[in-house]
């Protein structure tokens, strides 16, 4: 078996600005049609590389990057849900992958290192966005009818949950797919 070309490492104080730029780039690149370009366009790197190392400081070993070479190609986060009526007690809050490593196996080792397959998770993600929850269906997540309008867009996201893995089994061996 081949080595991947992307290590997924806890996100270190000079990886924050590489996350910020990836986390921008996802952004634009998975929702330029579910989001108002508008929106996209005022995304800003070094605020959301400020907002990243706080998140960093605050939450330790709460997100991983995929890294090649010095650049972060991908990410995930989780934790304690943000929501009051939260449903589970882990929350995946983000796992985006750059484009052009769709399909790679970044996002099923990204999910696999940000979940606890024992623990009950649930996400939120675009209704709009059959690839994500057709990726997060093959990791064990089903809807579970809850929706909500997304903060910056408007669009309306849907949850997702997952009950703990049997056998701590949490990925898939179908061929690997993009998130959100």
């Amino acid at each position: 078996m081949t080595e991947p070309a992307w290590h997924i490492l806890p996100l270190a104080a000079e990886q924050t600005r590489s996350l910020a730029e990836c986390h921008i780039a996802c952004w634009r690149e998975a929702h330029r049609d579910l989001v108002p370009a508008h929106v996209l366009d005022a995304f800003d790197v070094e605020r959301r590389a400020e907002q990243w190392e706080r998140n960093r400081v605050r939450y330790p070993g709460h997100t991983h990057v995929a890294v090649v070479d010095d650049a972060v190609i991908g990410f995930a986060s989780a934790g304690p849900p943000r929501a009051a009526q939260a449903v589970t007690p882990l929350e995946l809050h983000a796992l985006y992958v750059r484009s052009a490593w769709y399909g790679t196996g970044v996002a099923d080792d990204l999910i696999r290192v940000a979940l606890d397959p024992a623990t009950p998770c649930s996400l939120w993600v675009f209704e709009q966005n059959p690839r994500a929850q057709a990726f997060y269906r093959r990791h064990g997540f089903a809807l579970d009818g809850a929706r909500r309008a997304e903060p910056l867009s408007s669009a309306i996201e849907v949850r997702m949950v997952r009950d703990p893995m049997p056998h701590g089994d949490s990925a898939p061996t179908e061929a690997p797919q993009d998130t959100r």
